[in-house]
C-alpha cells in the first residue's frame, strides 16, 4: 500500500506552477485545489497547471464551494449549488482531476431522512449531467464535523451505496462529530469495504478542536495524532491520499511526508 500527502490549497493561478514545483521538492505528491470561494481557474489556464502536475507526479483534486446546500428550502439555491458543483466538474475534467469534494448540505428544518432523500436526488441529477458531458470526474461528498450538518458515516455510506458516488473520509471531522469517541480504526473499518472508486481512499486530516456539537475549528496537526492515524492506515491493503486542511497545510503535509518516511512505510 502507499500513502501520499498534500495540502488543501494551490494558491492563485499565477503562482500555481511554482507552488507545484515547491511541493514536489518537499516530497508532496497530492494537492487539493480550493474552489471554496469560487472557481478561480479558467479554462485557458487549466492546461498549463495540468501539465505541471503530471510532470511533477502531483495528484490534483478539487474542493467545491463553501456555500453549497443541496437541501435548501429554496429550490433556486439548490440549483445554484448544483451549478457550483458542475462548474468544479467542468474545470476538474480539464485539469484531469478525479475527485470533486464538497459538503452536501444542512439539515435545516427537515428531518434527517427527508434531507437524505433531497440530497440523494440532487446527486443523481448531477451524475446525469456529468455523464452527459463526458467529464471524467467523481463526486466525493465529505464526512462533516458538525452534528447539525449532513455528512455522518451512515449518510455518506448510504449515498455511496445508493448513487454509486464516491466519498471523502475526513478523519478529523469524524473525530469531532463523535466528540472524540470514534477511533481511527472504527472510521477506517466503516469505509474500507465501501464501493469506492478504485483501490484508494481520498482522505482529509488535520488537527481539530471540537465540543459537544462537533467541530469548532482546525488547528495545526499534532504529530502524535498523525502517528496514531498512520499506524492504523499502514495495516490496510488500500492506498490513501491524505489532504491536510490545517492553518499550515503545506507545512503539515511536509511533516506528514517526513513522519511517514521515518516510519519506514
Amino acid at each position: 500500500m502507499t500513502i501520499v500527502f498534500g495540502p488543501g490549497g494551490l494558491g492563485g493561478v499565477k503562482e500555481a506552477v511554482n507552488n507545484l514545483e515547491k511541493y514536489h521538492k518537499m516530497g508532496i505528491k497530492a494537492c487539493e485545489i480550493e474552489f471554496t470561494y469560487g472557481v478561480y481557474i479558467k479554462e485557458q489556464n487549466a492546461g498549463e497547471i495540468r501539465k505541471a502536475a503530471e510532470r511533477l507526479g502531483i495528484r490534483l483534486s478539487i474542493h467545491g464551494h463553501y456555500w453549497i446546500n443541496l437541501n435548501s428550502d429554496d429550490e433556486k439555491k439548490i440549483e445554484q449549488s448544483k451549478k457550483r458543483i458542475l462548474d468544479c466538474c467542468k474545470i476538474g475534467h480539464l485539469l484531469r482531476v478525479r475527485e470533486i469534494v464538497f459538503h452536501p448540505g444542512f439539515y435545516g428544518k427537515k428531518e434527517k431522512e427527508e434531507t437524505y432523500q433531497v440530497i440523494k436526488k440532487a446527486i443523481l441529477e448531477l451524475q446525469e449531467e456529468i455523464k452527459k458531458n463526458k467529464w471524467n470526474v467523481v463526486l466525493c461528498p465529505e464526512t462533516t464535523g458538525k452534528v447539525n450538518v449532513f455528512g455522518s458515516v451512515d449518510e455518506i455510506l448510504r449515498l455511496v451505496k445508493e448513487t454509486k458516488c464516491s466519498f471523502t473520509l475526513d478523519f478529523a471531522h469524524l473525530l469531532a462529530r463523535s466528540n472524540g469517541k470514534m477511533s481511527y480504526e472504527e472510521m477506517l473499518k466503516q469505509f474500507e469495504s465501501a464501493n469506492y472508486i478504485g483501490k484508494e481512499i481520498h482522505c482529509h486530516f488535520s488537527g481539530i478542536v471540537y465540543g459537544d456539537k462537533g467541530e469548532k475549528h482546525h488547528i495545526l496537526t499534532p504529530q502524535t495524532e498523525l502517528v496514531k492515524l498512520l499506524n492504523v492506515l499502514k495495516k490496510s491493503k488500500i492506498n490513501f491520499k491524505i489532504i491536510n486542511e490545517s492553518p499550515d497545510p503545506v507545512g503539515d503535509s511536509e511533516l506528514s511526508v517526513k513522519v511517514w518516511d521515518e516510519m519506514g512505510k
